[in-house]
Protein backbone atom coordinates (compact mmCIF):
# COMPACT_ATOMS: atom_id res chain seq x y z
CA UNK A 1 0.00 0.00 0.00
CA UNK A 2 2.68 2.68 0.89
CA UNK A 3 4.64 1.98 -2.40
CA UNK A 4 1.00 2.27 -4.47
CA UNK A 5 0.71 5.34 -2.36
CA UNK A 6 4.08 6.50 -3.61
CA UNK A 7 3.55 6.11 -6.83
CA UNK A 8 0.18 7.82 -6.83
CA UNK A 9 1.50 10.98 -5.60
CA UNK A 10 4.75 10.98 -8.38
CA UNK A 11 2.32 10.22 -11.00
CA UNK A 12 0.24 13.08 -9.44
CA UNK A 13 3.20 15.73 -9.37
CA UNK A 14 3.64 14.79 -13.46
CA UNK A 15 0.42 16.04 -13.84
CA UNK A 16 0.60 19.99 -12.99
CA UNK A 17 1.68 20.94 -16.10
CA UNK A 18 -1.70 19.38 -17.78
CA UNK A 19 -5.16 21.12 -18.72
CA UNK A 20 -7.85 20.63 -16.06
CA UNK A 21 -9.70 18.75 -18.45
CA UNK A 22 -6.21 16.43 -18.86
CA UNK A 23 -5.74 16.29 -15.31
CA UNK A 24 -9.64 15.37 -14.65
CA UNK A 25 -9.21 12.29 -16.68
CA UNK A 26 -6.17 11.01 -15.58
CA UNK A 27 -6.86 11.55 -12.26
CA UNK A 28 -10.46 9.63 -12.43
CA UNK A 29 -8.42 6.54 -14.56
CA UNK A 30 -6.66 6.03 -11.97
CA UNK A 31 -9.56 6.02 -9.75
CA UNK A 32 -11.17 3.43 -12.09
CA UNK A 33 -8.09 1.23 -11.83
CA UNK A 34 -7.66 1.00 -8.66
CA UNK A 35 -11.76 -0.61 -8.18
CA UNK A 36 -10.57 -3.07 -11.21
CA UNK A 37 -7.82 -4.21 -8.53
CA UNK A 38 -10.17 -4.21 -5.49
CA UNK A 39 -12.54 -6.17 -8.33
CA UNK A 40 -9.45 -8.45 -8.78
CA UNK A 41 -8.89 -9.49 -4.83
CA UNK A 42 -11.99 -11.68 -5.78
CA UNK A 43 -9.59 -13.86 -7.05
CA UNK A 44 -7.88 -14.03 -4.25
CA UNK A 45 -10.54 -14.07 -0.99
CA UNK A 46 -13.94 -16.43 -0.59
CA UNK A 47 -17.16 -14.96 -0.96
CA UNK A 48 -17.50 -15.82 2.91
CA UNK A 49 -15.04 -13.38 4.12
CA UNK A 50 -16.89 -10.59 5.43
CA UNK A 51 -14.75 -9.71 8.15
CA UNK A 52 -12.04 -8.12 5.51
CA UNK A 53 -15.02 -6.65 3.17
CA UNK A 54 -16.35 -4.63 6.01
CA UNK A 55 -13.52 -3.26 7.42
CA UNK A 56 -12.36 -1.96 4.21
CA UNK A 57 -15.40 -0.51 3.44
CA UNK A 58 -15.90 1.08 6.74
CA UNK A 59 -11.85 2.38 5.61
CA UNK A 60 -13.20 3.92 2.28
CA UNK A 61 -16.45 5.70 4.55
CA UNK A 62 -13.99 7.65 6.74
CA UNK A 63 -11.52 8.18 3.27
CA UNK A 64 -14.29 9.68 2.18
CA UNK A 65 -15.80 12.05 4.46
CA UNK A 66 -12.25 13.22 5.15
CA UNK A 67 -11.97 14.09 1.18
CA UNK A 68 -15.49 15.78 1.56
CA UNK A 69 -13.98 17.98 3.95
CA UNK A 70 -10.78 18.66 3.12
CA UNK A 71 -11.15 18.72 -0.30
CA UNK A 72 -14.37 20.04 -1.43
CA UNK A 73 -16.21 22.13 0.98
CA UNK A 74 -13.27 23.69 2.29
CA UNK A 75 -12.24 25.31 -0.36
CA UNK A 76 -15.51 25.59 -1.66
CA UNK A 77 -16.31 28.12 1.84
CA UNK A 78 -13.27 29.67 0.81
CA UNK A 79 -14.45 30.79 -2.87
CA UNK A 80 -17.92 32.03 -1.75
CA UNK A 81 -16.14 34.07 1.28
CA UNK A 82 -13.19 35.68 -1.08
CA UNK A 83 -15.89 36.08 -3.74
CA UNK A 84 -17.73 38.73 -1.52
CA UNK A 85 -20.94 38.69 -3.50
CA UNK A 86 -22.28 37.14 -0.32
CA UNK A 87 -20.91 38.67 3.09
CA UNK A 88 -21.35 36.96 6.38
CA UNK A 89 -24.34 34.65 4.43
CA UNK A 90 -21.05 33.30 2.17
CA UNK A 91 -22.26 29.56 3.56
CA UNK A 92 -25.66 29.68 1.43
CA UNK A 93 -24.14 28.47 -1.36
CA UNK A 94 -22.11 25.69 -0.25
CA UNK A 95 -25.36 25.00 2.16
CA UNK A 96 -27.24 25.17 -1.25
CA UNK A 97 -24.49 22.71 -3.14
CA UNK A 98 -24.53 20.40 -0.13
CA UNK A 99 -28.42 19.79 0.19
CA UNK A 100 -28.98 19.29 -3.81
CA UNK A 101 -26.02 17.25 -3.35
CA UNK A 102 -27.48 14.83 -1.36
CA UNK A 103 -30.99 15.30 -2.68
CA UNK A 104 -29.50 13.64 -6.25
CA UNK A 105 -28.26 10.48 -4.71
CA UNK A 106 -31.84 10.36 -2.42
CA UNK A 107 -33.74 10.78 -5.68
CA UNK A 108 -31.77 8.57 -8.20
CA UNK A 109 -32.20 5.77 -5.71
CA UNK A 110 -35.98 6.57 -5.61
CA UNK A 111 -36.21 6.61 -9.42
CA UNK A 112 -34.68 3.04 -9.45
CA UNK A 113 -38.08 1.04 -8.96
CA UNK A 114 -39.89 3.24 -11.37
CA UNK A 115 -36.63 2.31 -13.69
CA UNK A 116 -37.12 -1.07 -13.46
CA UNK A 117 -35.05 -2.07 -10.59
CA UNK A 118 -37.35 -3.88 -7.86
CA UNK A 119 -40.33 -4.35 -10.32
CA UNK A 120 -39.35 -7.42 -12.76
CA UNK A 121 -39.96 -10.78 -11.05
CA UNK A 122 -37.80 -11.93 -13.62
CA UNK A 123 -34.08 -10.01 -12.81
CA UNK A 124 -31.73 -12.02 -11.09
CA UNK A 125 -28.52 -10.33 -10.35
CA UNK A 126 -26.70 -10.14 -7.05
CA UNK A 127 -25.43 -6.69 -5.66
CA UNK A 128 -23.40 -6.10 -1.94
CA UNK A 129 -25.78 -8.75 0.04
CA UNK A 130 -28.37 -7.32 2.59
CA UNK A 131 -28.35 -7.66 6.22
CA UNK A 132 -29.00 -11.74 7.88
CA UNK A 133 -31.82 -10.41 9.60
CA UNK A 134 -33.67 -9.51 6.61
CA UNK A 135 -32.54 -13.18 4.65
CA UNK A 136 -34.07 -14.69 7.71
CA UNK A 137 -36.76 -13.24 7.93
CA UNK A 138 -37.61 -14.13 4.09
CA UNK A 139 -36.41 -17.50 4.56
CA UNK A 140 -33.49 -17.18 2.12
CA UNK A 141 -30.55 -19.34 2.19
CA UNK A 142 -27.34 -17.85 2.91
CA UNK A 143 -24.06 -17.77 -0.01
CA UNK A 144 -23.63 -19.45 -2.08
CA UNK A 145 -26.70 -19.44 -4.42
CA UNK A 146 -27.75 -20.87 -6.96
CA UNK A 147 -28.17 -19.36 -10.15
CA UNK A 148 -32.38 -19.56 -9.69
CA UNK A 149 -32.08 -18.04 -6.49
CA UNK A 150 -30.07 -15.12 -7.53
CA UNK A 151 -31.72 -11.19 -5.90
CA UNK A 152 -30.92 -7.76 -6.84
CA UNK A 153 -29.80 -6.24 -4.07
CA UNK A 154 -28.85 -2.70 -4.05
CA UNK A 155 -26.85 -1.80 -1.15
CA UNK A 156 -29.78 -0.04 1.00
CA UNK A 157 -32.41 -0.42 3.65
CA UNK A 158 -35.11 1.50 3.97
CA UNK A 159 -37.25 1.20 6.99
CA UNK A 160 -36.20 -2.60 7.51
CA UNK A 161 -37.02 -3.22 4.00
CA UNK A 162 -34.25 -4.71 1.19
CA UNK A 163 -34.61 -3.97 -2.32
CA UNK A 164 -35.19 -7.32 -3.68
CA UNK A 165 -36.92 -9.35 -6.38
CA UNK A 166 -36.90 -13.07 -7.05
CA UNK A 167 -37.44 -14.23 -10.00
CA UNK A 168 -41.05 -16.13 -10.49
CA UNK A 169 -43.15 -18.43 -8.65
CA UNK A 170 -41.37 -21.26 -11.22
CA UNK A 171 -38.03 -20.73 -9.49
CA UNK A 172 -39.45 -22.39 -5.87
CA UNK A 173 -41.02 -25.45 -7.99
CA UNK A 174 -40.33 -29.06 -7.27
CA UNK A 175 -38.16 -31.28 -9.53
CA UNK A 176 -40.72 -32.71 -10.75
CA UNK A 177 -42.78 -30.07 -12.03
CA UNK A 178 -42.89 -28.91 -15.93
CA UNK A 179 -41.50 -25.43 -16.74
CA UNK A 180 -42.79 -25.36 -20.31
CA UNK A 181 -40.46 -25.89 -23.96
CA UNK A 182 -36.38 -25.77 -24.05
CA UNK A 183 -36.59 -23.08 -26.21
CA UNK A 184 -39.30 -20.59 -24.02
CA UNK A 185 -36.97 -21.01 -21.16
CA UNK A 186 -33.61 -20.19 -23.95
CA UNK A 187 -35.78 -16.75 -24.69
CA UNK A 188 -37.06 -15.99 -20.93
CA UNK A 189 -33.38 -16.59 -19.88
CA UNK A 190 -31.64 -14.45 -22.99
CA UNK A 191 -34.45 -11.35 -22.18
CA UNK A 192 -33.36 -11.56 -18.54
CA UNK A 193 -29.99 -11.74 -19.11
CA UNK A 194 -29.77 -8.28 -21.04
CA UNK A 195 -31.88 -6.29 -18.34
CA UNK A 196 -29.80 -7.69 -15.42
CA UNK A 197 -26.85 -5.94 -17.16
CA UNK A 198 -28.68 -2.86 -17.22
CA UNK A 199 -29.95 -2.59 -14.33
CA UNK A 200 -26.48 -3.50 -13.14
CA UNK A 201 -25.17 -0.67 -14.99
CA UNK A 202 -27.43 2.17 -13.91
CA UNK A 203 -27.14 1.39 -10.03
CA UNK A 204 -23.30 1.53 -10.30
CA UNK A 205 -23.37 4.63 -12.36
CA UNK A 206 -26.05 6.52 -10.24
CA UNK A 207 -23.45 5.43 -7.20
CA UNK A 208 -19.94 6.15 -8.35
CA UNK A 209 -21.26 9.43 -10.28
CA UNK A 210 -20.35 11.32 -6.92
CA UNK A 211 -16.49 10.16 -6.88
CA UNK A 212 -16.29 10.99 -10.68
CA UNK A 213 -17.75 14.57 -10.44
CA UNK A 214 -15.85 15.41 -7.21
CA UNK A 215 -12.39 14.61 -8.73
CA UNK A 216 -13.36 16.58 -11.60
CA UNK A 217 -14.49 19.29 -9.89
CA UNK A 218 -11.34 19.29 -8.08
CA UNK A 219 -8.73 20.05 -10.98
CA UNK A 220 -11.08 22.32 -12.76
CA UNK A 221 -11.54 24.56 -9.30
CA UNK A 222 -7.50 25.00 -9.37
CA UNK A 223 -6.33 28.28 -9.07
CA UNK A 224 -9.47 29.69 -8.11
CA UNK A 225 -8.75 30.25 -4.40
CA UNK A 226 -5.81 30.16 -1.94
CA UNK A 227 -7.16 26.48 -0.65
CA UNK A 228 -7.99 24.99 -4.25
CA UNK A 229 -4.59 23.90 -5.01
CA UNK A 230 -3.48 21.31 -7.35
CA UNK A 231 -2.16 19.24 -4.55
CA UNK A 232 -5.73 19.22 -3.03
CA UNK A 233 -7.33 18.13 -6.17
CA UNK A 234 -4.51 15.19 -6.31
CA UNK A 235 -4.74 14.09 -2.68
CA UNK A 236 -8.72 14.24 -3.84
CA UNK A 237 -8.17 11.88 -6.43
CA UNK A 238 -5.83 9.25 -4.42
CA UNK A 239 -8.38 9.25 -1.46
CA UNK A 240 -11.69 8.16 -3.97
CA UNK A 241 -9.39 5.47 -5.54
CA UNK A 242 -8.41 4.14 -2.27
CA UNK A 243 -11.80 3.85 -1.02
CA UNK A 244 -13.26 2.81 -4.87
CA UNK A 245 -10.50 -0.33 -4.17
CA UNK A 246 -12.72 -1.94 -1.45
CA UNK A 247 -15.61 -0.91 -3.87
CA UNK A 248 -14.56 -2.82 -6.56
CA UNK A 249 -14.41 -6.13 -4.10
CA UNK A 250 -17.72 -5.04 -2.32
CA UNK A 251 -19.61 -5.87 -6.12
CA UNK A 252 -17.24 -9.11 -6.97
CA UNK A 253 -17.16 -10.61 -4.12
CA UNK A 254 -21.26 -10.74 -3.36
CA UNK A 255 -21.56 -11.77 -7.36
CA UNK A 256 -18.82 -14.53 -6.73
CA UNK A 257 -20.34 -16.18 -3.87
CA UNK A 258 -23.79 -16.11 -5.84
CA UNK A 259 -22.42 -18.42 -8.37
CA UNK A 260 -21.07 -16.00 -10.97
CA UNK A 261 -17.85 -17.10 -12.65
CA UNK A 262 -14.92 -15.39 -11.19
CA UNK A 263 -13.73 -13.96 -14.20
CA UNK A 264 -17.41 -12.44 -14.56
CA UNK A 265 -17.50 -11.07 -11.08
CA UNK A 266 -14.10 -9.10 -11.78
CA UNK A 267 -15.49 -7.85 -14.81
CA UNK A 268 -19.04 -6.34 -13.84
CA UNK A 269 -16.47 -5.00 -10.40
CA UNK A 270 -14.16 -3.15 -12.52
CA UNK A 271 -17.36 -1.97 -14.30
CA UNK A 272 -18.50 0.03 -11.53
CA UNK A 273 -15.25 2.52 -11.90
CA UNK A 274 -16.17 2.79 -15.72
CA UNK A 275 -18.38 6.14 -15.18
CA UNK A 276 -16.14 8.15 -13.10
CA UNK A 277 -13.78 9.48 -16.17
CA UNK A 278 -17.25 10.34 -17.80
CA UNK A 279 -18.54 12.11 -14.72
CA UNK A 280 -14.60 13.77 -14.12
CA UNK A 281 -14.87 15.48 -17.25
CA UNK A 282 -18.29 16.49 -17.44
CA UNK A 283 -16.98 17.88 -13.58
CA UNK A 284 -14.03 20.31 -14.94
CA UNK A 285 -15.71 20.94 -17.88
CA UNK A 286 -18.89 22.27 -16.32
CA UNK A 287 -16.51 24.32 -13.78
CA UNK A 288 -14.12 25.76 -16.14
CA UNK A 289 -17.12 27.50 -18.33
CA UNK A 290 -18.85 28.54 -15.00
CA UNK A 291 -16.60 29.85 -12.80
CA UNK A 292 -19.56 31.82 -10.84
CA UNK A 293 -21.07 27.67 -9.76
CA UNK A 294 -17.90 26.55 -8.43
CA UNK A 295 -18.97 27.17 -4.64
CA UNK A 296 -22.15 25.11 -5.33
CA UNK A 297 -20.13 22.29 -7.65
CA UNK A 298 -17.88 21.77 -4.51
CA UNK A 299 -20.65 21.72 -2.29
CA UNK A 300 -22.75 19.57 -4.05
CA UNK A 301 -19.82 16.68 -4.92
CA UNK A 302 -19.73 16.96 -0.86
CA UNK A 303 -23.13 16.24 -0.14
CA UNK A 304 -23.20 13.41 -3.05
CA UNK A 305 -20.38 11.70 -1.86
CA UNK A 306 -21.46 12.40 1.95
CA UNK A 307 -25.07 10.67 1.42
CA UNK A 308 -23.67 7.50 -0.34
CA UNK A 309 -21.56 7.17 2.78
CA UNK A 310 -24.22 7.67 5.49
CA UNK A 311 -26.86 5.77 3.52
CA UNK A 312 -24.72 3.01 1.78
CA UNK A 313 -21.58 2.34 3.08
CA UNK A 314 -21.70 2.41 6.92
CA UNK A 315 -25.14 0.65 6.78
CA UNK A 316 -23.79 -2.14 4.34
CA UNK A 317 -20.80 -2.70 6.79
CA UNK A 318 -22.49 -3.05 9.68
CA UNK A 319 -25.03 -5.50 9.10
CA UNK A 320 -22.70 -8.68 9.14
CA UNK A 321 -21.67 -8.85 12.81
CA UNK A 322 -18.69 -6.33 12.39
CA UNK A 323 -19.66 -2.81 13.31
CA UNK A 324 -16.75 -2.47 15.99
CA UNK A 325 -14.27 -3.33 13.18
CA UNK A 326 -15.71 -0.78 10.71
CA UNK A 327 -16.27 2.07 12.89
CA UNK A 328 -12.40 1.48 13.80
CA UNK A 329 -11.42 1.02 10.71
CA UNK A 330 -13.70 4.47 9.42
CA UNK A 331 -11.47 6.35 12.40
CA UNK A 332 -8.28 5.10 10.65
CA UNK A 333 -9.58 6.22 6.90
CA UNK A 334 -10.23 9.73 7.87
CA UNK A 335 -6.85 10.16 10.32
CA UNK A 336 -5.29 8.33 6.87
CA UNK A 337 -7.20 10.87 4.70
CA UNK A 338 -6.55 13.73 6.82
CA UNK A 339 -3.22 12.96 7.03
CA UNK A 340 -2.58 12.70 3.15
CA UNK A 341 -4.55 16.15 2.57
CA UNK A 342 -2.56 18.07 5.20
CA UNK A 343 0.60 16.69 5.17
CA UNK A 344 0.96 16.72 1.02
CA UNK A 345 -1.48 19.71 0.67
Amino acid sequence: MKAALAAAVWSGTMLEGYSPMTQALLGTLFTWGLTAAGAALVFVFSSRQKRILDGSLGFAAGVMLAASYWSLLAPAIDMAEDSGKYGSFAFVPVAVGFTLGAAFVYFADLAMPLLGVGADPHIALALPPESKLAKEKAGEPSFPLSDEEMTIRIDKIENGDVYQRRRGPHSGSSDGQETGSKQQEEVSHAGSSWRRIVLLILAITIHNIPEGLAVGVGFGAIGKTSSATFESARNLAIGIGIQNFPEGLAVSLPLRGSGVSTWKAFWYGQLSGMVEPIAGLLGAFAVVLAEPLLPYALAFAAGAMVYVVVDDIIPEAQVSGNGKLASWTSILGFVVMMSLDVGLG
